[in-house]
């Protein structure tokens, strides 16, 4: 059952896999996130006030800024993976920000409001979407966690995170808070900065990285994503209420995708990032959607659907023995080397 199981995973995430990165690949403008050129490029750039940084995360422009930060302050962890910070395994937070902005995930889905609508205010994130709260615990935990890790060294100021104008007990605002309120994701963030922090050696000049392991990297990486979105969905189940049913389910089935594809370490670089978010959809899903026959969706975007949707029936259906047998498989880097591998010559094939 083993490796059956395997299969029909591997299987099954093919179609969401993107291709290696390339780095004589042109980076086009569209590679970025939306208005990332506008984003705050330092902490500084934020609003100062009363010896505070304060930013307010239900601005796209400023929770953008937020990942900016973190990009800019690490990128020296990852100059042998790339040039322009392009190997940055922090890009897929900011890209898939971007992708919820670009095909309207962040506006008010209950439409009482203005909130993310072009005419009214674009660049507000609504707090009754569920993809926006969601991500919160995928930006602002990290970031905190990096300001604990001491990536961007010793601050004269205090970070003061603004609160949505509703739901203000599903959030955290400020290091010690989110500290007090969610330990264990504080902690696992804040390990992954650590372990960037752990790897340079400032004896020579300039700073090598030579005990800088990738795979690593992307372990506790990928570890505090996942506890991010586990701790998130519960709290945020009431939010799908405002959504499609075709949407709702569509968010379930890509954070149980989350799952799977972090068992392999997949690399959420620039390029390989936007290569794995062209199959995702470029809308919202409505009530007259049904799979795999969405008509301004490409026969690649409908077979990604369907694929996530059977993954997570079959993996409810087992009691999430699918997602165990998975995880066994990927737990040596021999396996996680083969299932890319496997992945990659199935998805060019």
């Amino acid at each position: 059952f083993g490796t059956h199981a395997l299969l029909i995973v591997t299987l099954t995430l093919i179609p969401a896999t993107a291709a290696a990165q390339s780095e004589n690949d042109a980076t086009r403008e569209d590679d970025y996130p939306p208005l990332w050129d506008r984003a705050p490029e330092s902490l500084l750039d934020f609003l100062v006030k009363d010896n505070k940084i304060v930013i307010n995360p239900w601005n796209y422009q400023e929770r953008l800024g937020v990942y900016k930060n973190m990009l800019n302050s690490s990128a020296k962890y990852f100059t042998a993976f790339g040039s322009q910070n392009f190997g940055n395994i922090l890009w897929g937070l900011p890209l898939q920000h971007g992708w919820q902005f670009r095909t309207g995930r962040l506006a008010d889905p209950s439409s009482a409001t203005s909130c993310g609508y072009e005419d009214g205010d674009l660049l507000c994130i609504s707090v009754r979407s569920w993809w926006s709260c969601m991500n919160y615990y995928l930006a602002v935990i990290p970031f905190l966690g990096a300001v604990e890790a001491g990536l961007f060294g010793q601050l004269q100021y205090e970070i003061e995170i603004l609160p949505p104008e509703e739901q203000r007990d599903d959030f955290c605002y400020s290091v010690a808070d989110c500290r007090s309120r969610n330990p264990k994701l504080m902690d696992e963030w804040k390990a992954y900065f650590e372990y960037l922090l752990s790897t340079e050696h400032k004896a020579g000049s300039p700073a090598t990285f030579s005990s800088f392991k990738m795979d690593d990297a992307l372990h506790l990486m990928w570890r505090a994503h996942v506890s991010s979105i586990a701790y998130a969905l519960p709290k945020f189940q009431d939010s799908l209420k405002y959504l499609s049913d075709p949407e709702a389910n569509f968010g379930e089935d890509w954070a149980n995708a989350v799952d799977f594809i972090a068992a392999t370490h997949f690399s959420t670089d620039l390029q390989t990032t936007n290569e794995f978010q062209s199959f995702l959809p470029q809308r919202m899903l409505t009530e007259g959607d049904v799979l795999p026959s969405i008509s301004d969706f490409s026969p690649q975007q409908n077979r990604v659907l369907l694929s996530m949707r059977a993954l997570h029936k079959v993996n409810q259906l087992t009691g999430g023995l699918l997602l165990k047998l998975w995880q066994k498989a990927m737990s040596t880097e021999a396996g996680r080397k083969l299932g890319r591998k496997l992945i990659e010559d199935l998805a060019s094939s």
